[in-house]
């Protein structure tokens, strides 16, 4: 088992009083003879989630970060019944500390449903998080497979990374939807601020019941959403190409395809040019066909519902939906959340809570600390927490490619019927294992210095 329960309720003690008892068994000062504690000059900011993950949220924390890092964080719990106790306020209070500190670290959370509303009886469905946060900070959501070598690809073409980046902002996400009760014309009405005449479209009249949905846009957001792309692809030095369905919806996303043009012809093509890399808008469906034949290698840039889509098709496509990156950046690229691109594995929750042992894959959360602190380290020019960050994400991978030691989700994706109880480990074994890793690995660069 984990051995993580700090209340025989299931229930996680506050952060503070962990930290408190960690200080006393003298574990959070724990250092390696050979290490010193890496300073960190600025904080970050930590968004702690709920179920399963934050239970190994807390054993990353704990074991693989604060060893090794002298680091100020600032802490926001982003628990469902924080959230609920908050009315929510938690959430918008993390994305401000975000902007104000440049770099958040999040926890996966639950979204409430209707059933989630009566288990933890809270006063509202409240909005997913993820959604709030990303509405204040702007930006796009990239995400990018965390490829192994062991792992059966069912897309086996698929030799080199694809990042897909999606635009964080509007459409289905923020929609206004209704359900027609019967005969009735729907209209779209917009009445321009400064008092000009209104103007009224016919939807449709129905003749019976039926929905309707209205989505939204601004070029403001658009355009953010290109600036981020653009400068993804220069980091990556690969192509990008943006995807959309221009030829049905010729204003809404025609307007997608011309700002990014305007833009990459304004800004950006000397820097392509240069880099050997170029940009391309592609039609939706054009785009997922050349996707699935190609060898991979590039930047895909796409809008809110088909990258919340297509990203899980990437995750799959590489192996393994556990083992992805998921960074939000703002278009200045100035601010960076980063998080695990996976939800907070109730399932396993539910097994934990009964005492059973668990196997639950912690490697994005993992990369979420690693991806949000080499950001730190761009901003702060300090290369020692960069090192530190490759350290760890490499450990990760070598335990899982090199030594075979795995959860077992990963060991289902290779065996298949076949999977033995031998063949996987519970998330302690496996965690222990990468913190064994990162200490050789630190070890040795420390040698060379």
């Amino acid at each position: 088992m984990l051995g993580l329960r700090t209340l025989r309720s299931g229930r996680l003690a506050k952060p503070s009083a962990i930290r408190s008892s960690l200080m006393a068994r003298g574990f959070a000062n724990s250092v390696p003879r050979y290490q010193e504690k890496i300073m960190v000059k600025n904080p970050v900011v930590e968004l702690d989630g709920d179920e399963m993950t934050r239970i190994i949220w807390k054993k990353i924390r704990e074991e693989l970060i604060l060893p090794y890092l002298q680091l100020d964080i600032k802490y926001y719990d982003l628990g469902i019944e924080a959230r609920d106790a908050t009315s929510d306020k938690v959430t918008v209070d993390s994305a401000e500390a975000i902007l104000k500190y440049g770099v958040g670290i999040k926890c996966a959370t639950i979204t409430p449903d209707e059933e989630r509303v009566k288990e933890f009886k809270l006063k509202e469905m409240w909005r997913s998080p993820n959604g709030t946060i990303r509405n204040i900070l702007g930006g796009t959501v990239f995400r990018e497979p965390i490829i192994l070598q062991r792992i059966p690809r069912p897309i086996p073409g698929w030799k080199n990374p694809i990042v897909i980046g999606r635009h964080a902002f509007g459409d289905q996400y923020r929609s206004t939807d209704f359900v027609a009760p019967g005969p009735g014309r729907i209209q779209l009405v917009y009445t321009p601020e400064n008092g000009g005449e209104p103007v009224a479209m016919t939807v449709y009249d129905f003749k019976g019941k039926g929905v309707a949905m209205a989505m939204y846009n601004t070029d403001e957001s658009i355009k953010g959403f290109a600036h981020s792309s653009f400068k993804m692809a220069l980091s990556k030095k690969l192509p990008l190409f943006m995807s959309t369905k221009n030829t049905i919806m010729k204003k809404y996303d025609g307007r997608f395809k011309d700002i990014f043009q305007e833009i990459y012809e304004s800004e950006y093509q000397k820097a392509f040019e240069e880099a050997g890399i170029y940009y391309e808008h592609r039609l939706i469906d054009d785009m997922v066909a050349q996707a699935i034949k190609s060898s991979g290698g590039f930047v895909w840039a796409c809008k809110n519902y088909d990258g919340d889509v297509q990203s899980d098709i990437l995750a799959q496509g590489f192996g393994s939906l556990g083992m992805m990156t998921s960074e939000l950046i703002t278009p200045d690229g100035k601010t960076v959340e980063s998080e695990a691109a996976h939800g907070t594995v109730t399932r396993h929750y539910r097994e934990w809570q009964k005492g059973r042992e668990t196997s639950t894959n912690p490697v994005a959360s993992i990369f979420a600390w690693t991806r949000g602190l080499i950001h730190r380290a761009k901003l702060d020019g300090n290369d020692a927490l960069k090192h530190f960050c490759e350290d760890l994400e490499a450990a990760c991978v070598e335990v899982i490619d090199t030594d075979g030691v795995m959860t077992k989700d990963l060991a289902l994706a290779i065996h298949g019927k076949n999977m033995k109880r031998e063949h996987w480990v519970i998330t302690d074994v496996y965690m222990d294992a990468v913190n064994a890793k990162l200490k050789e690995k630190m070890k040795a660069r420390k040698s060379k210095a």
